[in-house]
């Protein structure tokens, strides 16, 4: 930008330098014909003294007129001649004063237009000072010379024509474009922190996807283990165990049970009785204790659908795991009550009003002499 007011600012200074030039010549031009228009003056004022002269010698001469006539002719002749070159001479003048005042008016113009380049140049010096700081002279000197000023006028004025084509200009664009540079830096960095942390957190799920993908797989192969002793025990025989769907997939398969009671041939759960099934959960459910004690279990009449047998092969297996789990049991078989350690019960002696009940089988059974588990 500064390049292109100081190409304008000489441009303006050439056009100065061409008035000044043209305005000496006018000068000199009118003060040519001023000088002419005194001489043809000064011829005018000599010839109207040549016909003052003449006059007073028309008189003379009429009275010689009649001596000689010849003379007569001849001065009429000269006044002829003298005649014609006054109205030359007028004809001239007036010519003279109309190409005066085309000049006078071509010298105006030229005054004012080289008064608006002054102007101009003025304007565009201050809009160098207040703009870029700048003064003539510094300008100058970032700039180089210009060795074609046709060219440069052109490329100046295709310069203007894209200038405007742009429209107006946002003065704040510098300082906004600083704002969203910085904006940009600083997302671009908290991208890259995203990123890492993103590359960390997947290398971490991998890690975590792995470490549980072998624990599953432990813990699978053990309860599978437990499942099939338990089994064993409860049912006094046959076999059981457990299957995955999709061993590819630990994390999202299913699981399957394979059970074989002592005797039967079982090709689907859905073809053992209900006592069969819920013996069954409950040899799944003691594996998976075995393998992963609970520090306390609650156990809401399991054994319901259990014949007596059951219930008392369930309660006394039940009694062998308390060493490590402590269980709260809910049930009504005789059988899993004798084997607890102590008895709560709920009575109604009176409509409406509940009483708890309490019975430490233990302090019964040493005060009756009886066997202690």
């Amino acid at each position: 930008r500064a390049a292109t007011l100081i190409a304008e600012v000489e441009a303006l200074e050439q056009s100065l330098v061409e008035l000044s030039v043209r305005r000496n010549d006018a000068e000199g031009y009118r003060n040519g014909l001023l000088q002419q228009i005194e001489e043809l003056k000064a011829a005018d004022a000599k010839i109207e003294d040549e016909i003052n002269v003449l006059a007073e010698n028309a008189a003379v001469l009429r009275e010689q007129a009649k001596a000689s006539e010849g003379d007569i002719a001849a001065l009429v002749a000269r006044r002829a001649e003298i005649d014609a070159a006054q109205t030359d001479s007028r004809r001239r003048s007036r010519e003279k004063a109309e190409e005066r005042e085309l000049i006078g008016r071509d010298a105006a113009r030229l005054e004012e237009k080289q008064a608006a380049a002054e102007r101009q140049a003025i304007e565009i010096e201050t809009k160098l000072l207040e703009e870029y700081e700048m003064t003539r002279l510094q300008a100058a000197e970032l700039v180089p010379a210009i060795e074609d000023v046709s060219a440069s006028s052109r490329r100046l004025q295709e310069l203007k024509n894209k200038i405007r084509a742009l429209g107006s200009v946002n003065v704040e664009a510098i300082e906004e474009f600083k704002e969203v540079s910085e904006r940009y830096a600083f997302l671009s960095a908290q991208v890259n922190d995203v990123e890492v942390s993103k590359k960390e957190l997947l290398n971490l799920i991998g890690e975590l996807t792995g470490q549980m993908q072998t624990m599953f797989i432990e813990r699978f192969n053990q309860i599978n283990q437990q499942f099939g002793m338990v089994f064993t025990q409860m049912f006094e025989g046959g076999k059981a165990m457990l299957s995955l769907t999709d061993p590819n997939d630990v994390l999202n398969t299913g699981i399957e049970l394979h059970v074989q009671p002592p005797g039967k041939k079982i090709l689907h759960l859905e073809a053992l009785s209900g006592g069969e099934k819920a013996l069954v959960a409950i040899s799944l459910l003691f594996a998976i204790l075995r393998v992963t004690p609970s520090p306390f279990c609650v156990l809401d009449e399991i054994e319901a659908a259990l014949d007596d047998v059951n219930v008392d092969r369930y309660a006394q297996y039940l009694r062998r795991m308390c060493d490590n789990t402590q269980f709260i049991v809910i049930t009504h078989r005789r059988g899993t009550m004798e084997e607890a350690d102590v008895l709560y019960g709920v009575t109604m002696q009176e409509k409406g009003v509940s009483k708890l009940l309490e019975l430490r089988v233990g302090e019964l059974e040493e005060k009756l002499g009886l066997e202690v588990h």
